[in-house]
């Protein structure tokens, strides 16, 4: 992953619960709504088939990585299956010493001020600020005072609707997960929901991150 790309368009989805037999639309629709980052996360049964598969149909296309990584040998699976990221859902240090002398882009998980310094301290890429959605945009203001330096990821709770406040507010980068990839739609296969949800958040983005990006409209 180049984290200077990411920033250009700053928005992360989370795939959870998919499965083999729907890698390839998922990830055609995915590509073609114009979102440009995917983590897979490594609960999800085939996880490391699942990122193998969905790096070969993306053809370059799409930086895939792998969340919910909460050990060596889940990390050392996500690399191996292709991952040039891993997410956390809290700090596991020897998965960000691991990731940083490989200086492979990490996003360990905080909610706290003191979570979130010690997760910076130990390597983080962006710290990833989990759950959100009971704190709200004016939470990373806040954060974001004594913090200044700290890059942030709002993960849960994000929508189409409030992410632009996330990141007036302080946030780095957001991300979304089971409101767009909803488990009734993957269960019947309604990729044509799940691209216009993609395109509601990566619309909302300011026009100069989303100039030029691919499937836009």
């Amino acid at each position: 992953m180049d984290i200077a790309e990411f920033k250009k368009q700053p928005v992360l989805g989370i795939l959870r619960g998919a499965e083999l037999e729907q890698i390839e639309p998922l990830i055609e629709t995915v590509v073609s709504a114009g979102l440009r980052t995917l983590e897979i996360t490594m609960n999800t049964p085939d996880a490391a088939q699942l990122i193998q598969k969905a790096r070969k149909i993306a053809q370059g296309r799409l930086v895939l990585g792998a969340g919910t990584v909460l050990g060596i040998d889940s990390l050392k699976s996500a690399i191996d299956a292709g991952a040039t990221f891993i997410v956390m859902p809290v700090l596991v240090q020897e998965v960000v010493k691991y990731c940083v002398d490989r200086k492979i882009p990490v996003f360990p998980g905080a909610l706290t001020a003191e979570e979130i310094y010690n997760a910076w301290q130990a390597g983080a890429t962006m710290v990833k600020v989990f759950p959100v959605k009971f704190f709200g945009p004016e939470y990373f203001r806040e954060i974001k005072g004594p913090f200044n330096q700290i890059e942030l990821l709002a993960c849960s709770g994000v929508t189409a609707q409030n992410m632009r406040e996330y990141f007036t507010c302080g946030a780095s980068a957001v991300s979304f997960g089971a409101s767009v990839f909803k488990k009734e739609w993957l269960q019947n296969k309604d990729y044509s929901s799940i691209a216009g949800a993609i395109k509601a958040y990566v619309r909302q983005l300011p026009f100069e991150l989303t100039k030029g990006a691919g499937g836009v409209e």
